[in-house]
């Protein structure tokens, strides 16, 4: 899963924002310098990326994915998902999309001080551009794939992603409808029992509309 989709799944679950984004950037040991809701949050993001790896959907989509940018599927398919949770934000939450990115973007500057000096770079830009927001636009999530493509020793083979998205979009997006009700089901299950999900600050975030509100045109 992509920031947008881990955000989402921390605040449906009252879980913490940097914790949740510091699952990639944080190994091992390195945990032991956090406090333990940090901690938890960053297993869960984990957690969700494990499932996310192994369901049988998200491999579907892995492999819609042209053989030319194959090696760079998961990459492709974690935007792409973001993508279509931005598009279809108003069938998971009750707050405007606009509103979610400024409340997370607050958070995330709150926090700061804990962020290891690469990522905490990697937050200023995702703040000063909007990346939360821009998921919607096609234009901005090429930006997004070309932008992590660079970073790769290989990359320049797997720029161009979005031609991957744009080919199978209609598909890649069914993928997404499919999938998207069972990791909201597997976060809400995972280590929360019944009674704190009541209690907890994002559990009612998810509108639970049917799918119709997101029919594929």
């Amino acid at each position: 899963m992509n920031f947008l989709a881990h955000l989402y799944l921390a605040d449906l679950t009252g879980d913490s924002f940097i914790g949740h984004l510091l699952g990639d950037f944080v190994k091992g040991r390195d945990m032991q310098g956090y406090s333990r809701e940090i901690q938890a949050a960053i297993m869960f993001h984990r957690k969700i990326d494990s499932f996310c790896d192994a369901h049988p959907v998200t491999r579907v989509s892995r492999n819609r994915i042209g053989p030319r940018r194959r090696r760079f599927a998961g990459v492709i398919v974690d935007v792409c998902y973001d993508h279509f949770l931005a598009r279809h934000w108003h069938c998971f939450h009750s707050e405007p999309l606009t509103v979610f990115a400024r409340r997370a973007y607050g958070a995330l500057k709150r926090d700061r001080t804990l962020l290891p000096e690469k990522f905490g770079s990697v937050v200023q830009r995702m703040i000063a551009y909007d990346w939360l927001g821009g998921y919607f636009h096609l234009d901005k999530v090429a930006v997004a794939l070309d932008r992590t493509a660079g970073r790769l020793s290989c990359g320049e083979r797997f720029k161009g992603g979005i031609a991957d998205i744009l080919h199978d979009y209609r598909a890649l997006q069914g993928d997404f409808q499919a999938f998207f009700p069972e990791i909201i089901r597997f976060s809400r299950d995972y280590g929360n029992s019944a009674a704190s999900l009541q209690t907890s600050a994002g559990s009612d975030n998810w509108k639970g509309k049917p799918w119709p509100c997101m029919t594929i045109p």
